[in-house]
């Protein structure tokens, strides 16, 4: 029997590997730590290159206003965009503002709207998402890129798949997800991919008003505590 070769290289990446959980277990408990201590959130998604002029970065300031003034902390993404506008938002109200920050090569660099005491880094997404799903009573979903469109795809599947309680998720911008949505409802849902029932699990609205009255009627007699 042939001996199975590597290439050159693979023990030191396997090594390489191996020391990179201690990396990971750092950004988790540092993460769990802090968070744990913050209180109920809402998270708000959406992209990093939106402009200060744009009608939904102006929209997201007023969405984390309304948050913030019904007693929920804000938590974004850290960065520019729609996630400055979020915390924006929170610090005119007055309330709790996060960022959970990325290193990233490009558009990535932490907003001066966070509070100083809340803001975190991160190396890595998936520890980040984490911290996002954990610790948010509900996500904002604001008009954005493939990041936005990965945290959303991922908070339903982990609600669809009893993974995580079911939490509110709200698109906020119609004339942006309509259509997203036609195309699950008419692609996804007609080829049987998708249930019925899975459309539920995401409410689209255009206004600040709507997206508060969502998370407080779901939260109405129900315990606000971390997700898992």
């Amino acid at each position: 029997m042939r001996a199975e070769k590597h290439p050159k290289g693979w023990n030191e990446i396997k090594t390489n590997d191996s020391w990179a959980l201690f990396k990971i277990m750092g950004e988790f408990v540092n993460g769990f730590e802090k968070m744990s201590a913050i209180g109920p959130c809402v998270s708000i998604f959406g992209s990093a290159r939106t402009k200060e002029d744009d009608k939904y970065y102006q929209l997201a300031i007023e969405v984390a206003k309304n948050i913030a003034e019904a007693g929920y902390g804000v938590i974004t993404g850290g960065g520019p965009g729609i996630m400055e506008a979020g915390n924006k938002g929170a610090n005119l109200a007055g309330g709790t503002s996060v960022g959970l920050n990325i290193d990233l090569p490009f558009e990535q660099h932490d907003n001066p709207y966070i509070d100083p005491d809340k803001s975190l880094d991160f190396d890595y997404f998936f520890v980040r998402k984490v911290m996002f799903v954990k610790y948010s009573q509900g996500f904002v979903v604001m008009p954005g890129g493939f990041g936005t469109l990965d945290e959303l795809f991922e908070a339903i599947t982990l609600i669809q798949t009893n993974k995580i309680a079911k939490f509110p998720i709200i698109l906020v911008g119609t004339a942006f997800w309509s259509g997203l949505i036609e195309w699950v409802k008419n692609t996804m849902l007609t080829e049987g991919t998708i249930s019925a029932k899975d459309l539920d699990l995401v409410k689209i609205v255009d206004t600040a008003e709507e997206v508060v009255e969502i998370i407080d009627v779901f939260y109405k007699g129900r315990d606000l505590s971390p997700n898992f």
